[in-house]
């Protein structure tokens, strides 16, 4: 079967299982729904990630809306599979080791995607190089450049010794994996019995690459300095014989290497795509809007209502061109089970006094800054003007602020802070720890 896959999907972030803590958000909520639906489609594809023994983080909330972050551990062997052999990866001149552990995501036709979960937790390695995969976003920049390289490198590497020899293309979600292009280029040379990287060996890795970017504003594009590269990477020669390729500025920018190493870029919406070229001028970016993977997303009630008016729904998402044919009535009294369900478990979670039949605003999303999160209260009293003319509504917010985001934590704060100042006109309540349930 290995021999059959021709597609490696890399991601800092897969989101498989509500009990595997193993995203943050909407990066990995997507590659989730990318494998599920190449396993719908029988794409030859094999995922890559780390295992983050420790999750992102459960988030706790005190009376103010401070966020304040736990370990988010879970028994791996409980979904994973250890998997033989292992590989290993240079760090700061010495060998870490490294396992993997597969999950497989199996499609309505029974066929199964394998994505398999970086793991450096080895009695081999040091206590500290034990911790590498332990958090999703952890640590400092030296913690992140090594997670980049067990990803990116490390990913490759564990791709081979597993027997996935035929892979053609590489897909990048996000700059976090780019490192990869430095093993692939490494291939290359090895490959025509040299020790030197070329100018073909970089066409040939162009080839097989390809990247989607998705954030739209410079803070969230991974920089590190060169002086830190020169201390924990093993190809550091290469980038600095090629720093037209690989650096910019004095750093290396992994938005950057992947963009210069990528036959094919991607922006996530069409406007993206727009700022994206503005981002990076002289690179073409397409854009693909994000899509979910509906079967797992649909609620119970409105699969039920597909499955008797679009069978094959599952099947063929185009079909549901033809969800203009069910009855509004049948419509509205599905929406009204899952939006009672809805209420029900924010008041059970928030001790909130949310109506079901009121209008609902829901904003779930990251905690931070350029998500622009307070917007809706530039202006407390037209929003209490509104509520009083116009009809009641009421918001329920969720997410959680990267632990170093102090700005993000204080964007929370003022969620909190909004709740109290629109009590009783309009009500609010903040979902805690949200995650994929």
């Amino acid at each position: 079967m290995n021999e059959q896959r021709t597609i490696a999907y890399f991601s800092m972030e897969i989101g498989l299982d509500p009990a595997m803590p193993t995203y943050s958000g909407g990066l990995g909520v997507l590659a989730g729904d990318t494998i599920r639906s190449a396993a719908d489609l029988k794409v030859p594809i094999v995922a890559v990630t780390l295992l983050h023994r420790k999750g992102y983080f459960h988030q706790r909330l005190d009376a103010r809306g401070w966020q304040k972050e736990e370990p988010a551990e879970w028994i791996i062997e409980d979904f994973l599979k250890e998997m033989l052999p292992k590989t290993s990866v240079m760090i700061e001149g010495r060998t870490v080791q490294l396992r993997s552990w597969k999950y497989e995501v199996k499609g309505i036709g029974g066929f199964k995607v394998p994505v398999y979960f970086l793991d450096a937790d080895l009695p081999e390695n040091s206590e500290w190089d034990r911790k590498l995969t332990d958090f999703l976003y952890g640590g400092d920049q030296h913690y992140r450049l090594c997670q980049e390289i067990i990803l990116g490198i490390g990913g490759i590497r564990i791709l081979r010794v597993l027997g996935y020899d035929h892979i053609e293309r590489v897909h990048m979600n996000e700059g976090h994996s780019s490192l990869l292009t430095l093993e692939l280029l490494d291939e290359e040379a090895k490959r025509a019995g040299r020790k030197s990287i070329t100018r073909d060996d970089i066409e040939a890795v162009r080839e097989k690459c390809i990247f989607t970017t998705h954030t739209p504003v410079p803070a969230g594009h991974d920089q590190f300095p060169l002086d830190l590269v020169n201390r924990v990477l093993e190809h550091r020669e290469v980038i600095f014989e090629m720093r037209d390729t690989f650096c910019c500025e004095g750093i290396l920018n992994m938005t950057y290497l992947a963009l210069n190493l990528s036959r094919y870029i991607n922006g996530v919406a069409k406007k993206h795509g727009e700022v994206s070229r503005l981002m990076f001028a002289g690179y073409t970016v397409d854009a693909i809007t994000n899509g979910v993977h509906a079967a797992t997303w649909v609620s119970g009630p409105f699969q039920k209502l597909f499955d008797r008016y679009i069978p094959e729904w599952r099947q063929d998402n185009f079909s549901f061109r033809y969800a203009l044919s069910i009855p509004k009535d049948e419509i509205w009294k599905a929406h009204k089970q899952v939006k009672k369900r809805l209420i029900h478990q924010v008041n059970s979670e928030t001790g909130g006094e949310m109506d079901v039949d009121v209008l609902t605003i829901g904003f779930a999303r990251r905690a931070t800054t350029y998500k622009r999160w307070d917007l809706l209260f530039k202006d407390i009293e037209r929003l209490k003007s509104i509520s009083s003319r116009a009809g009641s509504f009421q918001v329920i917010y969720a997410g959680k602020a990267h632990p170093q985001d102090q700005g993000g934590k204080e964007l929370i704060k003022r969620i909190f802070q909004a709740k109290e100042q629109l009590r009783p006109d309009v009500k609010i309540a903040y979902i805690e720890n949200y995650d994929m349930e």
